[in-house]
C-alpha cells in the first residue's frame, strides 16, 4: 500500500464520514433535553458533552478506516471512499488523527469530570475510547464478531444520552434512560444498513458483521425494527411527556428508507439509505428532545 499522505482537506473530511454524525449530535441533543425537564441544564456543558460525542465519532471513523485499510477489508468498498483502502493517505497518518480525536476527546471529558466531581466518569471515558478503538482495531476487534450494534446501543444511546444528562443536573433520571432507547435504535439503524451495504464484501474479506451473520432477508428486518421501534417507544413516553408525540411528525422520514431497504436494494443505492437514517436520526432527536423538554 502506497505511503502517500497527499490527501485533500474535502478527503480528510469525507473520511470523518458526515453522514454518520448525527449518531453523535443526537444523543447530545436528547440528553440536553431531558436536563431542561429536570431544570438543570447546564449549557457550556452540553456544549462540552457534544464536543465529546463528536470527536468520539470521527475518532472511531478514523479507526476504522486505518484498521479496515491496513486489513484489506476497503479494498472492494462499494460505498464512499476510504483514506487508507483507497491510497490517498498514509495508514500512520489516519491512524494519529483517531488517536488526536480520542485525546482530544479525553481532555474535554475531564473538564466535565472535574466540573462534576464524579471521578467515575473517567472510567466511563476510557471504556468509551476502549470501544471506539476496538470496533475493528486491536487483534480480536468486536466489530468483526457481530457486537457492533450491540456497542453502537450501549454508547451512543445510553451511555451518551444518560452521560449528557447527568454532567449537567449531577443525577439519574429515569427519563433519560427511557430516552436513550430510541435514540440508540437509531444509532443501530445507521449501522445496520451500512454493514448490509458491505455484506457481500465484508463476508469475502471475512468480517462478521451482525449483517453477515444474520444474513440479507434478517438484516433487512433487523433495518426495519430499528427505524420503526424508536416510535413506539416515543408512543409510550406520552403518558409522561405528553409532547413526545411531536416525534410521530417524523414518520414519513423513515417510511422510504425502510421501504427502500426491503424492496431489496443494494451497493450504491443503499448509500443514499444511510443518508437518510441520518437525517430521520437527527429530525427525530430534536422532536424528542423538545417533546422531553417542555
Amino acid at each position: 500500500m502506497s505511503e502517500t499522505t497527499s490527501a485533500t482537506p474535502r478527503q480528510w473530511v469525507a473520511g470523518a464520514r458526515p453522514r454518520t454524525l448525527p449518531a453523535a449530535v443526537v444523543p447530545v441533543v436528547v440528553g440536553t433535553g431531558v436536563a431542561v425537564s429536570e431544570g438543570g441544564a447546564v449549557w457550556w456543558r452540553a456544549l462540552l458533552a457534544l464536543a465529546v460525542a463528536l470527536l468520539l465519532q470521527i475518532g472511531v471513523n478514523y479507526a476504522n478506516d486505518y484498521s479496515d485499510g491496513v486489513r484489506g477489508t476497503d479494498d472492494a468498498r462499494v460505498g464512499p471512499m476510504r483514506l487508507v483502502g483507497s491510497g490517498v493517505a498514509a495508514p500512520r497518518a489516519v491512524l494519529a488523527a483517531a488517536f488526536g480525536c480520542f485525546a482530544a476527546a479525553a481532555v474535554a471529558g475531564l473538564v466535565l469530570v472535574v466540573a462534576t466531581g464524579a471521578w467515575w466518569l473517567v472510567a466511563v471515558g476510557a471504556a468509551s475510547i476502549a470501544a471506539a478503538w476496538f470496533y475493528t482495531g486491536g487483534a480480536r476487534p468486536y466489530g468483526y464478531r457481530a457486537l457492533g450494534e450491540v456497542s453502537v446501543f450501549v454508547f451512543f444511546g445510553l451511555v451518551a444520552v444518560v452521560g449528557t444528562t447527568y454532567v449537567q443536573v449531577e443525577g439519574l433520571p429515569w427519563l433519560a434512560v427511557a430516552a436513550s432507547v430510541p435514540v440508540g435504535l437509531l444509532a443501530c439503524a445507521l449501522l445496520v444498513v451500512n454493514n448490509l451495504r458491505d455484506l457481500g464484501s465484508d463476508r469475502t474479506a471475512g468480517k462478521r458483521t451482525l449483517a453477515v451473520v444474520l444474513g440479507d432477508a434478517r438484516t433487512r428486518a433487523l433495518y426495519t425494527a430499528t427505524m420503526l421501534l424508536p416510535f413506539a417507544v416515543a408512543v409510550a413516553l406520552v403518558p409522561v411527556r405528553p409532547l413526545a408525540a411531536l416525534t410521530l411528525l417524523t414518520l414519513p422520514l423513515a417510511l422510504r428508507p425502510v421501504r427502500t431497504v426491503r424492496h431489496g436494494a443494494t451497493g450504491p443505492a443503499l448509500i443514499d439509505c444511510l443518508r437518510d437514517t441520518g437525517r430521520l436520526q437527527l429530525v427525530f432527536g430534536l422532536a424528542l428532545a423538545v417533546g422531553l423538554a417542555v
